[in-house]
């Protein structure tokens, strides 16, 4: 009985055979093939790629932030082919490498046409985050998570959202995005759609969103405006946080739109009534009013006068007599105040305030109480190349000049007699309200020597007592008065070999001629030679004749003789 056996292979099947191992050959290592899931055992799943070649990849590769990781077996899945066959004759396989592949050419795509890709932040690491790109990791910085600061980014966490891809690196596998790009295109597309539906003008609620020292940025409703610190009230406000808090609903008007950069200035105080109408009719100039200071600067103070209205005391107009000092020093922040209008400017809104003014002139006081003639005591407060100065009561100065310090004396030598802090007595010569100034003498209180002059004038002769004698010449007083002068030596005889000193003595009575004199100075100036020549030219003129014969010496004498007589009968 004949037994069936099978046929031989022809060369036709080695052929199909051959064909089929070229078509469907073996998958190449380093490559994304596909595979199918042929078993799961435990935390693995069985794929078979192919070839009779299988391998198992941890489930935990198939799921991850944003994705949906449960798989079955008969699933169609793509994984990376690392090795066809390894010690234990498996398929080496990643299906985290397969996604990175895939995902890479993706994004250089979108990279290339700057498209937005999507992610989902999933780590925190030093200076920023990191993001799942579908299978690629890309850094996101801590400064490109959001438009501003944010302290927690924990509900940005696992959430599928857009983000725009900075820079990248295949090589280095590098990648780094931003999603603060992203909200700003939006915002800038959100807030141009906003700004075309607003008007100048229109009223509008808002909410305060944050506050500065400038001022407060107020939401309306998807685009955020400035409330300037100084459109908040009519009145000074100081800091934004006087008026508003964070969250506070608020009414504002929009003042001005920029479309070009999107910024809008808000006010509130445009939506009550202008305090500055009529301003010159509520605050006529003179008129006094009660203020609170509300800030001091360097040239002067703001007052009150009423909510939304303050006027400048500039530091010239603080006090009468403190001139160089700080304004913080004469009054103070919160301080209550009684002010004059001195000068209102609708159109600058500007009030000029005077504080001194409503205090008395101290000058007027002064003079007031010491009037011209009248002996007051002062302190020596300042000694200057031309004077002292004393402090008066009324907080005023007064100026003794060099020449009103001693009858005898240059001024420039009895300054040096005083120093600061010295009581001294002085008369009052003259006071200038006006120019605020008072003239005071101290020589005038030991009385005028020119009270004894009499009618005194150039050219008198008069008799003198020597009080003193001195190489340079003698010191006199006039007889019957309180006159002193100095004849120098040239001056005490005609003939130079009598012109010495040492010819007088203390007490004794000299006859001298008035060569200068100057009643408003105190100053007299005498010469024995001068009396001398005139008595020469007199006796010439009596008793000379050009063709008697006589000499001048025998005039004279007869001169002389005739003048002794005259005092004998007289005696």
């Amino acid at each position: 009985m004949a037994t069936a056996t099978s046929a031989a292979p022809t060369r036709e099947d080695f052929a199909a055979m051959l064909e089929e191992s070229f078509t469907g050959g073996s998958p190449q290592e380093g490559q994304v093939v596909k595979g199918i899931v042929v078993g799961i055992e435990k935390d693995l799943a069985v794929i078979d790629v192919g070839a009779k070649t299988e391998g198992r990849v941890a489930l935990r590769e198939f799921t991850g932030p944003g994705r949906q990781g449960e798989i079955k077996i008969g699933d169609t899945v793509e994984v990376y082919l690392e090795r066809v066959e390894n010690a234990l004759g498996e398929a080496v396989l990643s299906r985290d490498k397969a996604r990175r592949e895939e995902s890479w050419g993706k994004l250089e795509l979108a990279f290339k046409n700057n498209e937005k890709v999507q992610g989902v932040i999933f780590n925190q690491v030093k200076g920023g985050f990191t993001v799942d790109l579908d299978g690629a990791v890309a850094f996101l910085p801590r400064s490109q998570v959001d438009i501003r600061p944010i302290r927690d980014v924990t509900p940005l966490m696992n959430v599928g959202q857009p983000f725009q891809i900075l820079k990248m690196d295949r090589r280095r596998g590098n990648i780094v995005v931003s999603r603060r790009t992203v909200l700003e295109e939006t915002r800038a597309e959100q807030r141009q759609e906003l700004v075309q539906n607003l008007e100048e003008g229109q009223v509008i609620d808002g909410v305060v969103k944050n506050i500065t020292d400038y001022g407060a940025f107020v939401d309306l409703g998807g685009i955020d405006g400035l409330l300037h610190v100084t459109d908040i009230a009519w009145r000074r406000v100081n800091h934004p946080t006087e008026v508003l808090n964070i969250g506070q609903s608020v009414k504002v008007k929009i003042i001005k739109i920029n479309h070009e950069t999107h910024r809008i200035s808000l006010g509130m105080k445009q939506l009550l009534d202008d305090p500055w109408q009529n301003i010159e009719a509520k605050f006529p100039v003179g008129a006094k009013y009660t203020g609170r200071v509300t800030n001091i600067t360097d040239y002067g103070a703001f007052v009150e006068l009423e909510p939304g209205i303050e006027g400048l005391i500039h530091v010239s107009e603080m006090s009468w007599t403190k001139k160089n000092v700080h304004p913080g020093k004469i009054v103070s922040t919160s301080q209550e105040v009684e002010v004059q209008i001195l000068e209102v400017d609708p159109v600058k809104r500007r009030i000029s305030l005077g504080l001194k003014q409503t205090m008395r002139n101290p000058w007027e006081v002064f003079v007031e109480k010491y009037p011209p003639g009248s002996t007051i005591e002062g302190e020596v407060k300042n000694k200057t190349e031309f004077g002292l100065f004393l402090g008066l009561d009324g907080d005023v100065d007064g100026m003794v000049h060099l020449s009103d310090l001693d009858w005898k004396r240059p001024g420039e030598q009895v300054i040096e007699d005083y120093k600061k802090g010295d009581k001294v007595q002085a008369q009052v010569l003259d006071v200038d309200v006006e120019k605020e100034r008072i003239s005071l003498g101290v020589k005038q209180l030991q009385g005028d020597p020119m009270a004894t002059a009499g009618d005194m004038k150039k050219g008198d002769v008069v008799t003198t007592e020597v009080t003193e004698v001195k190489e340079s010449g003698i010191d006199v007083k006039i007889v019957g008065g309180e006159l002193t002068s100095f004849i120098k030596r040239s001056e005490l005889a005609r003939d130079r070999n009598d012109q010495r000193s040492d010819r007088f003595a203390v007490g004794q009575k000299v006859d001298a001629r008035v060569v200068s004199f100057d009643r408003r100075a105190s100053k007299v100036q005498l010469s024995i030679k001068a009396l001398e020549v005139q008595e020469e030219k007199e006796a010439i003129a009596q008793y000379g004749s050009s063709d008697s014969g006589a000499t001048l010496g025998d005039i004279l004498g007869t001169a002389l003789r005739r003048k002794g007589e005259e005092s004998d009968k007289d005696a």
